[in-house]
């Protein structure tokens, strides 16, 4: 197995967007295959042995970045994958490409299962003592083991440069790193609900930790936007960040949180550290689509 020591102390820059200084937490530089919120989310099973167990279990959908992470976990593992998905697209079958190609080569067996509820059909029918069972996106508690991690890397950071008080940005699907990163954290974490909006997001802190003083700070969008359409302000602020930072970011949840970020009059005049996630692999699917809706 790889040294698993790379996988943490990602490096931070800083970008001007819009004449905005942004400092910006590179955890897609974590390693070139594991990394993003997911290397961190998963770094409790990658550092730790299991030797009864054969298996890993999941689900979600068929380009999810957690699939990815997932996979190659697993081949560092020697363990087998099983991930469960609704559906997969006759295209995505005839052209695959993205998390869903990488993963395939990765060995994972995607499956598709038609089940209203996929994690309580995993629950009742597939699981023993030699499975791993780790919910849709990372959404468990053993997450918290390396997303504290991250967040002793910021505050380290934080001491170093003398930064007392720092915003902490990022989007959110499940609310997971932001939610472990608050509770491990004196700054104030604020995310942006990029799936199913505010009260989705808050369920699933509370899935996960009871306290709502542990919750982070969820930041409104004026405009209600639905996960996984295309927006063209979407490709848009995404393809600016993209030419004025020279970095790529995942092109599914960041541009909501940019978007937010920029609108945001609370965030005026405070210091600002972006969380960079990952997940650009999914971009290639994501481009494609843009470009098939609106020509480009």
């Amino acid at each position: 197995m790889k040294d698993i020591n790379k996988y943490i102390n990602s490096p931070i820059t800083d970008i001007k967007f819009r004449d905005k200084k942004i400092y910006v937490k590179r955890d897609d530089l974590l390693d070139e295959d594991f990394s993003g919120n997911k290397a961190r989310k998963f770094y409790y099973f990658l550092v730790n042995d299991f030797p009864n167990i054969k298996k890993i279990i999941s689900y979600g959908s068929a380009q999810a970045n957690s699939l990815y992470s997932l996979s190659v976990l697993s081949k560092l593992k020697g363990l087998e994958l099983d991930f469960y998905v609704n559906h997969i697209s006759s295209f995505l079958k005839q052209n695959p490409q993205g998390n869903y190609k990488e993963s395939l080569k990765n060995g994972a067996n995607i499956i598709e299962k038609d089940e209203e509820n996929i994690q309580q059909y995993i629950e009742k029918n597939l699981l023993n003592e030699e499975t791993l069972f780790i919910e849709e996106g990372g959404r468990i508690k053993e997450a918290e083991f390396g997303i504290k991690i991250l967040a002793d890397e910021i505050k380290t950071w934080a001491l170093e440069n003398k930064i007392k008080d720092l915003k902490i940005i990022l989007p959110s699907g499940t609310g997971t790193t932001a939610l472990f990163l608050q509770k491990n954290l004196s700054f104030e974490v604020l995310t942006v609900a990029c799936v199913g909006g505010s009260e989705y997001l808050k369920k699933q802190f509370f899935h996960l930790e009871k306290d709502e003083k542990m919750h982070p700070t969820i930041l409104e969008t004026s405009k209600k936007y639905h996960f996984g359409k295309l927006y063209k302000e979407f490709y848009q602020i995404w393809e600016e960040v993209k030419n004025e930072t020279k970095i790529e970011f995942d092109l599914l949840y960041d541009p909501l949180a940019f978007i937010s970020l920029e609108n945001s009059t609370y965030l005026q005049n405070k210091e600002i550290l972006y969380i960079h996630q990952g997940g650009i692999l999914g971009n290639e699917t994501m481009i494609e689509r843009y470009k098939r809706k609106y020509k480009f």
